[in-house]
């Protein structure tokens, strides 16, 4: 259902049960699946796909031209997942030639004045609290929970299942299933509240803790500590997850509370 007052091109592929409200804005080689609201004021610029039930609010801009000198008015995409929910003001920038989409995946929350910069790709089920800014090339994993206000730094990752207090500036990327606070922002534990939350056994939440007492609490270097992580505990589906994200880290991992 398309508001009289809104603009959609003639050339944009919009599913047949879309609500479009009043003032909306919706250019050319822009995709909306089925079941999604789009609210007044909202702009959707060329390289959007949006996925089936998304809500929209008031305010948002998706898919404008990346906020980067080096982009050269490349052909590139701005994807939103289904069932995602991006409150008022949120922006969400296309890619570049680096990656060719920003992402933001299923299932997540994206609430007011956020901003998603070009090429970051945020997985599913993730939220996102009130004027988080991720920078370029940012990566977020699946569960990732995000304090308002945080600031993060251009092609830092971070974990899935974790939780970031508040107001955080990121620097570092942020392995998974911990919790990171405090300034500058550190390692305080692991999120076994969330983890219980998303039916993790004991088990598993002590063969975690088990993986991050030998990171953060042997004394050990990074290097030394993994390399005793792989020899003496027992292979499991998190401590290898663990093991390459700190493997595969370019910026390196953030510190432990001392």
């Amino acid at each position: 259902m398309k508001q009289p007052l809104a603009y959609v091109h003639p050339e944009a592929k919009i599913a047949p049960n879309v609500v479009i409200e009043p003032f909306v804005t919706i250019d050319k080689n822009v995709e909306i699946g089925e079941g999604c609201r789009i609210g007044s004021n909202v702009t959707i610029l060329e390289g959007a796909r949006i996925g089936k039930n998304v809500t929209i609010f008031p305010g948002a801009v998706i898919s404008a031209i990346p906020q980067d000198l080096k982009f050269r008015g490349e052909d590139t995409l701005a994807i939103i997942g289904d069932n995602s929910v991006l409150r008022e003001c949120v922006t969400v920038n296309r890619g570049t030639a680096a990656k060719g989409k920003t992402v933001v995946g299923n299932n997540c929350l994206i609430m007011a004045y956020c901003h998603v910069a070009h090429d970051a790709l945020v997985g599913n089920h993730v939220i996102m609290s009130n004027a988080t800014q991720l920078a370029g090339e940012v990566v977020v994993d699946d569960f990732a929970v995000i304090g308002g206000g945080t600031l993060v730094h251009q092609f830092c990752h971070i974990g899935s299942h974790v939780m970031i207090q508040g107001g955080a500036l990121i620097n570092k990327d942020i392995p998974p299933f911990v919790k990171a606070a405090r300034e500058p922002i550190a390692y305080t534990g692991i999120n076994s509240v969330g983890l219980r939350r998303r039916g993790f056994t004991s088990e598993q939440i002590r063969d975690i803790q088990e993986v991050y007492r030998y990171l953060y609490l042997s004394r050990l270097n990074v290097t030394d500590a993994l390399e005793l992580i792989e020899t003496e505990l027992p292979a499991t589906e998190m401590r290898d997850e663990i093991v390459m994200f700190i493997k595969n880290s370019k910026r390196g991992i953030i510190r432990g509370y001392v």
